[in-house]
């Protein structure tokens, strides 16, 4: 249930509305706009009279939710959530959430302190914002390269020492919770979209999410992965669209670019696709790309390698530096054209 309160009420007041709602059980979530305050109410509403709360002097409007995700939803939280962090050696701010448009770039994987480090000043010489690069990889294959696990991260958070730029790397089990303590953004891949004791875990964090749509997985089952996160306490929440399973194989996933107006419509996290990993295919990326930044997304997380015929992982998908360039030189067009910051 959401109600709507009215201008010019005293903090007190909505204080005291908030604890004796809480003293009935319910979570309240409070979200302050410049002429509306808005208190989202999660628990069982079914028991409260809307007729009720509509003749109290406090109360503008109210609404019933159906929808089972609610501090997900753009209806208890109606202006967009946009997540800082620090970035650059001058203490700067890297935005995620609109109106910019944040582009994450690096190699699939970190395969050596000179190859990361390269990669991570050639993204940043381009334009990109954050770093992105595989530590611990999870890989269709047991004999495919997993990578380098602890030591990658090492290096990830050394390539952001030489370059200032914040770094995204991708979680795969409670138990490695502990090394990521100086990352920036925690990925929670689509193989791990569902995994529940995993996301509740992430709720005690305080560090961004960026949770990656499942190979199989609705909509509504990405909202409400994102709502066992947020659940917890942590709000900080970047959705991904990385593709889906199809009956078509011209390409590795399907991109649903059809999700990014709809989460966008309903949800007040911000949204980004990945272009490489939806479509395998390096050449696609650029395409992709600006069809993302065309249907809303606030961002692109895109595989970047100096050398992508040596890749040890994913180099069919990777863009090499020149090729970047040429991305983000594109990609600053069209955001100026959509008035975002890029």
């Amino acid at each position: 249930m959401i109600i709507a309160l009215k201008s010019g009420i005293a903090k007190s007041d909505v204080q005291n509305f908030v604890s004796t709602l809480e003293g009935q059980g319910f979570q309240i979530h409070l979200s302050e706009g410049i002429d509306t305050t808005i208190l989202g109410l999660v628990g069982d509403t079914s028991r409260l009279s809307e007729e009720s709360f509509k003749a109290h002097p406090l109360v503008s409007k109210v609404v019933r939710v159906q929808e089972p995700y609610k501090k997900a939803n753009r209806a208890f939280h109606p202006d967009n959530t946009i997540i800082s962090l620090p970035s650059g050696k001058t203490g700067g701010m890297a935005d995620i959430g609109f109106p910019n448009f944040s582009v994450m770039a690096g190699p699939c994987s970190v395969e050596s302190e000179e190859q990361i480090i390269e990669v991570a000043k050639t993204v940043q010489r381009s334009g990109a914002r954050f770093l992105r690069g595989g530590a611990f990889k999870p890989r269709t294959s047991p004999y495919a390269f997993q990578g380098m696990g602890v030591e990658g991260i090492d290096l990830l958070l050394q390539a952001k020492k030489e370059t200032g730029l914040p770094i995204v790397t991708e979680l795969m089990a409670i138990n490695q919770l502990e090394v990521f303590e100086n990352v920036d953004i925690i990925q929670v891949g689509a193989r791990n979209m569902q995994n529940f004791n995993l996301l509740k875990e992430l709720g005690h964090s305080k560090k961004p999410i960026l949770l990656k749509r499942g190979l199989a997985n609705t909509v509504k089952e990405l909202l409400m992965s994102a709502e066992y996160i947020m659940a917890g306490g942590n709000e900080n929440i970047i959705l991904c669209e990385r593709g889906i399973r199809s009956f078509d194989n011209f390409t590795r996933n399907v991109l649903d670019l059809a999700a990014i107006p709809y989460l966008k419509k309903v949800s007040h996290l911000p949204v980004i696709v990945d272009p490489s990993h939806s479509t395998g295919l390096a050449w696609m990326v650029e395409s992709m790309s600006k069809a993302a930044l065309a249907a809303g997304a606030d961002g692109i997380i895109v595989e970047v390698h100096n050398c992508p015929e040596c890749a040890l992982c994913d180099g069919e998908q990777s863009l090499n530096p020149v090729e970047f360039e040429n991305l983000m030189q594109k990609l600053t067009k069209y955001a100026a054209i959509e008035g975002l910051n890029l």
